[in-house]
């Protein structure tokens, strides 16, 4: 397969300066994405309170979009292979942007989980398509690697964006606000990249296998549906026959790829021990973090009391320190090496979440402020060389496949993620002890307790409020514990799968 940049050649369009624009262009998409990302996780105390969803619909709506993301990932990348990979980014991002207003509406728990699994379909066409066309503009490798930092810097922007455009906007306006600030963002991509992006595709893709993506969507929404429900409730028989079923689908698509003359995955890509690696510690790394951070807005606003602009400030040192990292990461590599700089920002970020169990209901700014901006900095540094590795380990005419894997094993962590360490918080939550007259919802979450607190006397208000805190942050540092150790275990394997592993000079 080789693939062509329209409509002048592939080396053209790498060496035009217009490339830089239509990187601009690329990581407003990348915006995008992590602004619905981080906005959720401030806005989850009021869509819990106005909803009121049980413990099990909170967390179905703060992972169903990572779920379909994960699921459709490969079969968006390889559909922007052959239909280009300009239309499905300009047709996602339409999509998304309609989607949007539905999350903004959701009148019911139901509709709200629907809501979010569609905008992760929309979703899925975005971030393929974005490295991939990273891929195909920028041949020369020292670019390349600044503008896949640039890339990273961006979606880490958007995570201090997100929550600081999102607190000033549940001040002032319903949670429903916060999705709607997609629709500026959605405009400007569409308007300004129909005219500054070149199309890519490749020019004899071969069939879309429909039967290989819905063995890709049955088998990873199945499988993560498993762990998810396992971590919640023990193995249950539907919990297993799910686990089965995905197992059995992924294996299927496993085999018929190996099968197709042109497969939406190339089986052969992860024969590569720097491409393998790469994409396994991006999966653990999301994985240890995702959970701890899908949470963290809740400590902030609902434990320590502050409201949603000041939590969303709280939060900007981690994007500070990826924006930093990612912008000198290709360098780095260069000068010492991959597997150094990926297992050192891994390190760090373990560290980091381990000094996160020390967290207290009263614990001060500083620590938390200060692990925060090592977590940035860590994943800044790992995150950029990773994606560097994966796009360099493949020719440009696999770039889109390539991409889609990448971000899988990135939407996949952070699905795995909010599933498990998030269901380590809830099961400790639940564990709590309330004064008597507590009602049932106050057990779900920490949002129903402060709810259910607040038609409840004084005394017993206080108490129950109390113990609620306490549980969470209990729970709290729990999962940070066990993201520590996720972390650093993924530093151990890096270490040994990226050994000899270099950058393009």
């Amino acid at each position: 397969m080789t693939g062509t940049v329209r409509p002048t050649s592939g080396t053209e369009a790498a060496r035009r300066p217009g490339r830089w624009l239509a990187l601009a262009v690329l990581v407003l998409a990348v915006l995008l994405v992590a602004v619905d990302a981080t906005v959720l996780g401030l806005a989850t105390p009021y869509i819990s309170e106005d909803l009121r969803p049980s413990g099990t619909q909170l967390l179905w709506i703060g992972d169903v979009y990572s779920f379909v993301i994960a699921g459709l990932l490969v079969s968006m990348g390889s559909l922007g292979d052959r239909i280009g990979r300009k239309r499905i980014l300009l047709g996602g991002a339409t999509a998304f942007g309609a989607l949007s207003v539905l999350n903004a509406y959701a009148a019911t728990p139901e509709l709200m989980i629907l809501a979010r699994a569609l905008l992760g379909v929309a979703g899925a066409t975005l971030m393929p398509a974005t490295l991939a066309l990273i891929r195909n503009l920028f041949h020369d490798p020292r670019e390349r690697s600044l503008a896949v930092g640039i890339w990273g810097a961006t979606a880490s922007a958007g995570t201090a964006v997100g929550p600081i455009a999102g607190g000033f906007l549940l001040e002032h306006f319903w949670w429903g606000s916060v999705f709607l600030i997609n629709l500026p963002v959605m405009a400007v991509l569409v308007l300004v990249g129909a005219r500054l992006l070149p199309e890519s595709r490749n020019p004899d893709p071969g069939p879309w296998d429909l039967p290989s993506v819905g063995l890709s969507l049955v088998g990873v929404i199945g499988v993560v549906y498993a762990v998810k429900e396992a971590a919640a409730h023990g193995p249950g028989w539907q919990t297993v026959v799910a686990g089965l079923l995905g197992v059995a689908a992924l294996y299927r698509f496993v085999r018929r790829q190996s099968a197709l003359s042109a497969p939406l995955l190339d089986m052969r890509l992860f024969r590569s021990r720097g491409f393998s690696g790469a994409v396994l510690a991006d999966l653990l790394t999301v994985l240890g973090m995702s959970g701890l951070v899908f949470f963290l807005s809740q400590y902030l606003q609902l434990v320590q009391g502050r409201r949603p602009f000041e939590a969303g400030l709280a939060e900007l040192p981690a994007a500070v320190g990826a924006v930093a990292a990612g912008l000198v990461a290709g360098r780095a590599a260069r000068r010492f090496s991959v597997r150094a700089v990926v297992c050192g920002g891994l390190a760090a970020v373990g560290l980091a979440l381990a000094a996160l169990t020390l967290l207290g209901r009263s614990t001060g700014y500083p620590l938390l402020g200060a692990a925060l901006l090592v977590v940035g900095l860590g994943a800044g540094f790992s995150f950029t060389v990773t994606a560097d590795v994966i796009l360099s380990s493949v020719p440009k005419e696999q770039a889109g496949a390539a991409s889609a894997v990448s971000e899988t094993a990135y939407e996949l962590g952070a699905a795995l993620g909010i599933a498990l360490l998030g269901s380590v918080v809830t099961g400790v939550y639940r564990g709590f002890t309330g004064p008597p007259g507590t009602p049932a919802e106050a057990h779900e979450s920490l949002g129903g307790a402060v709810e259910a607190a607040a038609h409840l006397p004084a005394h017993s208000s206080q108490a129950l409020l109390d113990a609620a805190r306490q549980s969470f942050v209990d729970g709290l540092s729990l999962a940070a514990g066990a993201g520590a150790a996720v972390l650093l275990s993924a530093a151990v394997a890096a270490w040994f799968l990226l050994r000899g592993q270099r950058l393009d000079p």
